[in-house]
């Protein structure tokens, strides 16, 4: 590709850039995380449409910079090679003028990305990029940019934030607040967070949409899946199995492939941020290596995908919503997220950092009923006692409350609280 075909691509990108109205959206939290005045690179990964490119943007244009801006994810650009890098460079020139900051947009599409970077960064350049798959980017981050990089992982929109957007008051103590908060919440369980969802009529052809660009664009082009069926088919089936332990065999003699291909598959989905993976909690790496529960990345690639089976199972739901949450609040203080589990009972998150366990975190939609109120209480009494914490949360739709046992005090806190915590 020459420089004058990068000249159209980067004006008709410019263009669509300024036209950009985010006056209505919310600011995110993890703008925090980026450091405008940093030499490193600022690296913001994510699941697809889930607000890394707004995010880059709001923050850089709230601090009145001048910034050149190139997306990747452009079909005019699926031929592009490192070597055409320097002719997008002049192109980028010639539209912007002088420019001390490149947002470098789902950076990933281009093989040798990396040295290209480094050496706009040795040049004392500003760079802030985005990208949808984490593999590709922690390793090659790892690789090329050791120690110059700030990575930032944003997920779709919080609860938190889903209120913002729906203008629901967060803070009064009103019955008729509280009351919008749970409606707000049940909603949320249902829909999930991508931004683009509260202005699509069709929300299922928009989930479609974007989980066939995940499967095809993130994963089948990238590590060359001949059988996209399987992949497909195997996804959906996680997808409808969230909050459940992954089992290689399970998977393998279910879509009759090996169980190696099995767990290349799941890994795929992972690294293409569709599903997360939480590890068991042990003192044992092997055993933490080994054992992994698997939740979505966002609760509306189970509602609103075709063929889906999950609808009923708001447990579920909870479950998901909180353990992306724990994701959200606990990775940029380099804590860890794991589960529980032992012969009687077992624990859905323990927060652990440096290998001390900080936190235990019980989720259940509704203890009402003696059987489960009891099976959740004695998950966490247990675990206290095997892991020496005393910290005990049970977040539940809507009880409130504090239960002393056997030396242990459980905190029981209603999602919506839990959720809007700061």
């Amino acid at each position: 590709m020459n420089t004058l075909t990068f000249l159209t691509i980067v004006a008709d990108q410019r263009e669509e850039l300024l036209s950009n109205n985010y006056s209505a959206l919310c600011p995110r939290p993890e703008e925090s995380q980026l450091d405008l005045m940093s030499n490193r690179a600022q690296v913001v990964i994510g699941v697809r449409r889930c607000g890394k490119s707004t995010l880059c943007e709001m923050f850089l244009k709230r601090k009145g910079i001048d910034f050149a801006y190139v997306n990747f994810d452009d079909e005019r650009m699926n031929d592009i090679k490192a070597s055409d890098l320097d002719h997008l460079l002049e192109a980028l020139y010639m539209t912007y003028g002088e420019f001390k900051y490149l947002f470098l947009d789902e950076i990933q599409n281009v093989e040798g990305w990396p040295l290209f970077v480094n050496r706009l960064l040795r040049q004392k350049m500003h760079l802030f990029i985005t990208g949808s798959n984490s593999k590709l980017l922690s390793k090659e981050l790892s690789t090329h940019l050791t120690g110059r990089n700030n990575k930032v992982e944003l997920y779709p929109f919080s609860y938190s934030e889903y209120c913002v957007m729906k203008k629901v008051d967060t803070t009064s103590l009103s019955t008729k607040a509280k009351g919008a908060r749970k409606s707000t919440l049940h909603e949320y369980l249902l829909q999930g967070g991508f931004p683009e969802l509260f202005n699509e009529s069709n929300r299922r052809g928009y989930i479609n949409g974007l989980l066939d660009a995940i499967i095809k664009n993130d994963i089948a082009t990238r590590f060359k899946v001949r059988n996209v069926e399987a992949l497909r088919r195997i996804a959906a089936y996680l997808a409808d199995n969230y909050c459940q332990e992954f089992v290689a065999k399970t998977v393998g003699e279910l879509f009759e492939v090996s169980n190696h291909t099995a767990e290349n598959y799941y890994s795929y989905l992972k690294e293409a941020f569709l599903l997360v993976g939480v590890n068991q909690f042990s003192y044992k790496s092997k055993d933490r290596v080994r054992n992994e529960k698997v939740y979505v990345v966002d609760t509306a690639f189970v509602t609103e995908r075709e063929d889906n089976f999950s609808l009923e199972n708001l447990g579920w739901k909870l479950e998901n919503i909180i353990c992306i949450e724990l994701m959200r609040r606990y990775k940029p203080l380099f804590c860890d997220v794991f589960y529980y589990k032992e012969a009687s009972s077992q624990v859905d998150f323990v927060i652990a950092k440096d290998g001390n366990v900080l936190e235990l975190i019980q989720v259940s939609y509704d203890i009402s009923a003696e059987k489960t109120r009891n099976r959740e209480i004695r998950g966490l009494k247990n675990a206290s006692k095997a892991l020496k914490c005393d910290n005990l949360t049970l977040v539940t739709f809507e009880e409130q409350g504090t239960i002393e046992e056997d030396g242990c005090t459980i905190n029981i806190v209603p999602a919506t609280e839990w959720l809007l915590k700061k």
